[in-house]
């Protein structure tokens, strides 16, 4: 069962995931997974290719670093979900990235094979933003000592920007700069602008199915508790229209990558769904308070990178949140053709946005 990022889209999307997993055999993926793998190393006597796990936060987790020139400025990309590790779909996106930075991305707690890696027993009590928090921070401090640098670049998708910027406000001296892939800002103004697009595009569309169930739930979220039963009405349906992959109604390539990745077996991609189902319950709670609406000044260099489809973490309330907060420096960059995928999506303009933007500032 592959299960996609940012809590919601989870409770929804397990079922087509268990549907790809039940049509796909080893034997499919393996030659692609050999061919990935090859074309994937990294040789050049300059570069950098390795797993390995660290100890952060009383756990084993793993780390995944690779670039083509360890003198260049290293990315750690803070991945979504909670618990929908980056690690096996990098492959789709990240190569070109890695010719300009050294690129890390971690399997957070609970998430992917740092999950399958530690014993559960106590863990369920460490669930909290703070605990993911304070692992970015002790992952950077590692990073810096590890390749002897002085700061890295921190970037954040989906879920992962809820922790990526906790850290950047945190300990603001680790970082050059600070970039959110999907940002969420304040996560029930996200939850409205979700569910009012669902709506007018039913509507648009005369989807007498995608209305009822709408509307069985409006005013959302309104005064009502956010259960798990509101939640998956209000997010199948903006997701369905194009909310989470521009254009589609389910973007199986993201689903189905993990099982092409060299760094995954397939028992591995199994585990994903167990540190989704494992950490969903425990951390929902906390998630749906999240604001930092309330961050009027940023310490560092700050970009935004919004699809302009997304409605998995939507872009407005992030665009009107960085044309009011002050930095050292700021930029949002639209991504026209991109929903919540957006590095798959436009990896070309990533890539270039990244370049031109962002690799400046790690002086």
């Amino acid at each position: 069962m592959r299960i996609h990022t940012l809590l919601v889209a989870i409770l929804w999307y397990a079922s087509l995931s268990a549907q790809a997993q039940s049509k796909d055999t080893t034997e499919r993926y393996s030659g692609g997974r050999s061919i990935i793998a090859d074309i994937s190393k990294i040789l050049g006597p300059a570069g950098i290719q390795e797993d390995f796990q660290a100890e952060i936060g009383g756990l084993r987790q793993w780390v995944y670093v690779r670039g083509q020139d360890t003198a260049n400025p290293i990315i750690l990309f803070v991945h979504g979900g909670p618990a929908s590790p980056l690690a096996p779909v990098m492959w789709t996106f990240q190569r070109p990235v890695e010719e300009y930075f050294t690129m890390v991305n971690y399997d957070q707690r609970a998430a992917g094979k740092t999950f399958l890696a530690n014993d559960t027993v106590g863990l369920g009590n460490t669930i909290h933003i703070s605990s993911y928090i304070d692992d970015a921070i002790a992952l950077t401090e590692i990073l810096l000592k590890k390749y002897h640098k002085r700061k890295v670049i921190l970037m954040g998708h989906s879920w992962g920007t809820v922790v990526a910027m906790g850290a950047a406000l945190k300990r603001p001296d680790l970082y050059y700069a600070y970039i959110g892939v999907g940002q969420a800002i304040n996560v029930m103004d996200n939850e409205a602008v979700s569910f009012e697009f669902g709506l007018a595009e039913a509507r648009r569309r005369n989807d007498t199915t995608a209305i009822r169930e709408l509307e069985s739930i409006a005013p959302y979220p309104g005064n009502k508790p956010v259960t798990r039963e509101r939640i998956i009405i209000a997010r199948k349906w903006p997701q369905t229209y194009g909310g989470l992959g521009a254009y589609r109604d389910v973007p199986l390539y993201f689903f189905r990558a993990p099982y092409l990745s060299p760094e995954y077996s397939r028992a591995e991609v199994r585990g994903i769904d167990e540190g989704n189902i494992f950490t969903l319950s425990r951390i929902l709670p906390e998630f749906l308070k999240v604001d930092y609406k309330q961050v009027t000044n940023f310490p560092i260099p700050v970009l935004m990178f919004m699809g302009r489809h997304d409605y998995t973490t939507p872009s407005a309330p992030t665009a009107a949140w960085l044309e009011k907060v002050k930095a050292p420096y700021k930029k949002g960059i639209w991504f026209e053709n991109s929903s919540h995928l957006l590095p798959m999506e436009e990896p070309g303009k990533f890539l270039l946005s990244l370049v031109e933007y962002v690799r400046p500032l790690a002086k």
